[in-house]
């Protein structure tokens, strides 16, 4: 009974989660409008209760002629309007959102919907009364060309803001009109982004007119056209690649970036980096392990137990956790954290404070005397702590600026030899913050903190080299500088990217500076680039926005913005899809997200800087035929520039079922069975698929050779014979002779009765095993010797040899001459003992 009751209160519950779900999105309905692309977006019943008066009744007539009046009016409604009605998220929170938003999908009949309103359009409801009057009243504006009407309007169309619908066309035909009024770049800078991608049908892709109103919003000072501009000259998109077209306009967005870097505190900028692959989220395109981002060397080789698995949440309550028991290296980490920030983790100022104040209390008193401590290490973390409590006094972060905290932490930071504070105090010293300019002890400071591989200390001790001017002082800010861009710092790539430009201490190259100068304009991501908009998004379930502000980034070539449009744009993430009525995301993707040209378009350009699976997914898209016609040539090319020095185990199996199938390649199994052993010595994980490919690969193969088919069957690799020296030869033979007498052909018989632990005591068989193999090595000695003495005597005989033919020849020589003298002396027949007197002898002739 008991029993029965646990399931009717289980089903119950159940029912009632799902009838609570459904009434739940039925008000999410009817309190909605609906825009065009099918989001969300607040209605006039969810407005402030207090009416609004009509706006004809508020206006008392006076319009001034610019239009500056309905402007000002129509912000003054939406500024009201978004307070109160926030952008909704379309992310389902928690567990239970997320399964209830499925429940909802397998159950449509049940989503109620109002009957439609007077006057509204299929898929373009009326907009709430602020906003539609916000609209009349630009629109107004509009009509005599103020450009911030324009602009705003522009904007609300193309973003889908305020509850307006989002209309491409409309969008593009007020940015031309902004444009075409009076050059603005920022409408400039949008035509040239809906001309590059042609995003939502307004216009066709032509990447001619993009890159000239990118040219023209540079110009006009966009430093977002500029820096896409600059990519394009780079890497030849739409106009012919100009390397030296490329560097100058990288310079010209470098040089704002380190300008809006070195604006910042003492220091300069710091900032939590935004840009990160969403396809790394899910271990890569192609999955956990058949990916290369996370295979192979990319795999993590970390342990079970380790925290490289973990979860941000998790690590930080286990380090909360062991700092509450007094573990000092788990505070002074989450204070560090806290300080440098993550992702999914903004920085924050007022607990890093306090995690470093709490671990400098364990060392120092008030008045600074040091506490005695039996803790170990506890003096080194103290001093790291002191480092950054000093750099928050002096850069003012979380706490009031004062260069005097600022020196009394650095000093104690000092006394133990932290980096962190021998910089500090020297940047003090440098700039003249609170103590006298003194460049001198600047350097001294700098210097000890750069030899720690402290890189803001290596880039401030190049740049003093570097202002002494000669080739020496040149050479070793170099030196500093190289040192300090395997860190990342973006001042290191600015200063090598100078060098390299102007051709000081090395020769110029064009095409590394351009590289050094693009790396310091992608470096500054919160001047140049849109993650961080595109990140918060993409986690509020918004993908059309998101793809949008990816889009923009892509455009200026940020590869890993490429690589996300191009993931959120792919829709063959899986060969095969589970039913609808099975799969979580049975609600249609936006047409926004389909768009297989376009996403093939950003695989080759993220593939084009280095990105291995993006190159591998170009090879898939030629495959099959997404975005484009099938190509298996392209697809071939594709897999095997990935498949070089063995680096995608994917691509080489791709490239084995192109050779077993005949499928754009020779079909051959022999080299198909080559390509699988290789794509599993790449990825250990690809053992299973590898497997059976090759089980139906050798079955097909024997049938080929049963049947004397025509394909190149399988057939065993010949085997190298190496040629082998006296010396390897002998050592070879000893080494068989001792692996036949080897442990294999002795049991336990041979060891002593009486030995309780073979091997354990000193029973005189390890003695032997040594002897035995110094003989072998004085025996290997004797006969090298021996080798050695029989070719330097073989080498004498030949040679005193050699000296008797050429003495016998000599006498030869001279010994037909005497005999010819003779013989004309002695007359016509030889003398006896002549060798020539047997011919003359009685029955000689003839004989």
């Amino acid at each position: 009974m008991k029993d029965w009751s646990r399931r009717l209160w289980f089903l119950i519950f159940f029912l009632s989660f799902i009838y609570a779900t459904v009434l739940a999105q039925v008000h999410d309905d009817t309190d909605t409008t609906v825009t065009a692309d099918g989001s969300p977006q607040p209605s006039v019943a969810a407005q402030s209760p207090t009416p609004q008066q009509p706006l004809h009744e508020q206006d008392d007539g006076r319009r001034k002629i610019d239009g500056t009046e309905q402007v000002d009016k129509a912000l003054f409604f939406l500024r009201r309007y978004e307070r109160l009605h926030p952008r909704p998220s379309r992310k389902p929170s928690g567990i239970l959102g997320a399964f209830g938003k499925y429940v909802f999908s397998l159950l449509p009949q049940l989503s109620a919907q109002g009957p439609a309103s007077e006057g509204s359009v299929e898929g373009h409801r009326e907009l709430p009364g602020p906003v539609a009057d916000a609209v009349r009243l630009l629109e107004e504006a509009a009509q005599v060309n103020n450009p911030d009407a324009i602009f705003l309007l522009a904007e609300m169309h193309f973003y889908g803001n305020f509850s307006v619908p989002t209309d491409y066309s409309e969008a593009f035909r007020r940015y031309h009109q902004l444009a075409s009024l009076d050059g603005n770049s920022s409408a400039q800078h949008m035509l040239g982004f809906m001309y590059a991608t042609g995003i939502g049908g307004a216009v066709e892709r032509d990447q001619a007119k993009s890159l000239l109103y990118h040219t023209f919003a540079a110009e006009g000072g966009s430093v977002k056209s500029e820096m896409t501009v600059a990519f394009r000259y780079h890497v030849g998109v739409g106009v012919a690649q100009s390397c030296n077209t490329a560097v100058k306009h990288y310079k010209k967005v470098a040089d704002k970036a380190v300008e809006w870097f070195r604006s910042g505190p003492p220091g300069g900028m710091a900032w939590v980096p935004d840009s990160y692959r969403l396809a790394d989220e899910d271990g890569g395109v192609y999955g956990e392990g058949a990916s290369f981002s996370s295979s192979g060397n990319n795999r993590n080789k970390a342990g079970v137990n380790s925290d490289a698995h973990a979860a941000l949440d998790d690590v930080l309550e286990y380090l909360d956790l062991m700092s509450r028991k007094g573990d000092f290296k788990a505070t002074f980490s989450l204070g560090r954290i806290h300080y440098d920030g993550q992702k999914g983790l903004a920085r924050n100022m007022k607990s890093a404070k306090w995690y470093f104040m709490k671990v400098a209390k364990l060392y120092w008193t008030r008045d600074g005397r040091i506490i005695e401590s039996e803790k170990q290490g506890l003096e080194k973390i103290a001093t790291k702590a002191a480092g950054y409590l000093g750099r928050m006094f002096l850069r003012g972060e979380g706490v009031e600026q004062s260069f005097e905290k600022a020196q009394i932490w650095f000093q104690r930071g000092i006394k133990s030899g932290d980096a962190g504070s021998q910089y500090g105090m020297g940047l003090m010293y440098l700039e003249g913050l609170g103590v006298p300019k003194n460049s001198v002890k600047a350097q001294e400071y700098l210097k000890t903190a750069a030899d720690q591989d402290y890189s803001p200390a290596q880039v401030a001790v190049g740049a003093m080299f570097l202002d002494q001017g000669t080739e020496a002082d040149i050479q070793v800010a170099t030196k500093y500088f190289e040192l300090a861009a395997r860190y990342g710092h973006i001042e290191s790539y600015y200063f090598l990217a100078e060098l390299i430009e102007q051709g000081i201490g090395k020769d110029r190259s064009c095409g590394l500076a351009a590289m050094y100068y693009k790396s310091v304009a992608e470096k500054a991501e919160p001047l140049l680039s849109s993650f961080a908009e595109a990140n918060d998004a993409f986690e509020d379930g918004d993908h059309e926005l998101a793809l949008i502000d990816y889009m923009f980034a892509a455009e200026q070539g940020y590869e890993k913005a490429q690589a996300n449009v191009a993931y959120l744009l792919d829709q063959q993430k899986s060969k095969w899809a589970l039913p609808s009525w099975l799969s979580l995301s049975s609600i249609p993707r936006p047409p926004l997200l389909q768009n297989g040209a376009l996403a093939l378009i950003y695989w080759t350009r993220s593939a084009k800087q280095s990105n291995i699976d993006s190159l591998v997914k170009m090879g898939d898209y030629y495959l099959e035929g997404i975005g484009t016609q099938v190509d298996l040539e392209k697809a071939a090319s594709c897999y095997t520039a990935a498949c070089e020095y063995h680096q995608s185990a994917q691509a080489l199996y791709n490239l084995a079922w192109m050779h077993e199938n005949g499928v754009g390649l020779t079909q051959d199994f022999h080299l198909a069975k080559r390509y699988y052993d290789l794509a599993l010595e790449t990825n250990e994980e690809a053992y299973l698929p590898v497997t059976l490919s090759l089980l139906k690969l050798r079955l097909r193969s024997a049938w080929n050779t049963f049947t004397q088919g025509s394909i190149n069957s399988i057939q065993d690799e010949p085997a190298p014979k190496k040629q082998w020296s006296l010396g390897e030869w002998i050592t070879n033979f000893l080494r068989d002779d001792h692996l036949y007498y080897g442990d294999a052909d002795y049991d336990d018989s041979y060891l002593p009765e009486t030995d309780p632990m073979p091997g354990g005591d000193a029973d005189g068989m390890y003695e032997d095993i040594i002897d035995d193999g110094i003989i072998e090595s004085i025996a290997i000695i004797v006969l090298a010797a021996a080798l050695i003495g029989l070719i330097y005597y073989r080498q004498q005989r030949q040679q005193a040899h050699r000296r008797g033919q050429e003495a016998g020849a000599a006498q030869n020589r001279a010994a037909p001459e005497a005999q010819q003298q003779q013989r004309q002396e002695n007359g016509l027949f030889p003398q006896p003992g002549d060798p020539d007197f047997g011919q003359w002898a009685a029955g000689g002739v003839g004989h």
